[in-house]
């Protein structure tokens, strides 16, 4: 029996049909390859595991859910991994190229996010259900109070789009909390018209400070700050990817040296 932990944040999804309903969100093709982030009980891998793949894989950092899994499924107990996703050697998510999905932890859903961005070129698609609040940030366009640094990295490297609100009665415990499906897929941008790494660093360092008009935040980071760019006079919201990868370019000679 598996119990859900609270320490690694797990709410377990007790809804077989939004379980469907989610599974159902990935492409309609048997040559894909899955990899589900905390099976937990394995409402949705029962799903997952009726849809042809070309290969599958279930991780959990949980060795309880791993155990439990490979009990209930015998004839697939190697397509259960017990490892924490966060600290997955990249030789496993750089074998293929993955449609990620599964029922993230509230408390590293970010921390995902980021994982999945450092190894893009290998992931094709996420579907998972994070907290709302989480989610209507990520999707949220410029100009919008949630838009923010997940909002406009991730929307640089992918599509994102919110599916559907689950509420909380559909859990074991019950999150205080609403939580979202949400659903990115990979653009064709292989690499923004930048320097990437300044294009991040520029994002940081302007939404850590977003009250501040774009000029006043980037003072720290550069020097000349006296030009007539007019995204200098802005706040970061309200900027889209396009014109942080303009500002990026407009930075880079600008740096200062120890930076």
């Amino acid at each position: 029996m598996v119990s859900p932990k609270k320490y690694l944040g797990q709410h377990f999804l007790t809804d077989d049909r939004i379980a469907g309903r989610i599974a159902r969100l990935l492409p309609d093709d048997d040559d894909i390859s899955v990899m589900e982030i905390g099976p937990g009980k394995g409402i949705l891998t029962g799903h997952l595991l009726s849809i042809k793949t070309k290969k599958f894989l279930a991780v959990d950092i949980d060795r309880d859910a791993i155990l439990y899994l490979g009990k209930k499924y015998p004839e697939k107990r190697h397509h259960f991994i017990h490892q924490d996703f966060l600290k997955m050697d990249s030789e496993v998510i750089h074998s293929d190229r993955w449609h990620i999905i599964g029922n993230f932890p509230y408390n590293i859903s970010s921390q995902i996010f980021f994982k999945v961005l450092n190894n893009r070129q290998h992931i094709l698609s996420v579907t998972c259900m994070i907290q709302k609040e989480v989610a209507q940030r990520i999707v949220s366009p410029p100009g919008s109070r949630t838009y923010g640094i997940l909002s406009v990295i991730l929307q640089a490297y992918f599509d994102v789009r919110h599916e559907f609100n689950v509420k909380p009665g559909s859990f074991f415990p019950p999150p205080k909390v609403i939580s979202s499906v949400i659903t990115l897929k990979r653009n064709d941008n292989k690499h923004l018209a930048c320097n990437e790494e300044l294009f991040l660093k520029i994002v940081k360092t302007t939404f850590n400070q977003r009250r501040k008009t774009i000029k006043n935040s980037l003072k720290t980071i550069l020097l000349n700050l006296d030009g007539e760019n007019e995204l200098l006079f802005k706040r970061p919201e309200q900027l889209g990817v396009d014109e942080f990868v303009e500002l990026t370019n407009w930075s880079a000679p600008r740096l200062k040296s120890h930076q």
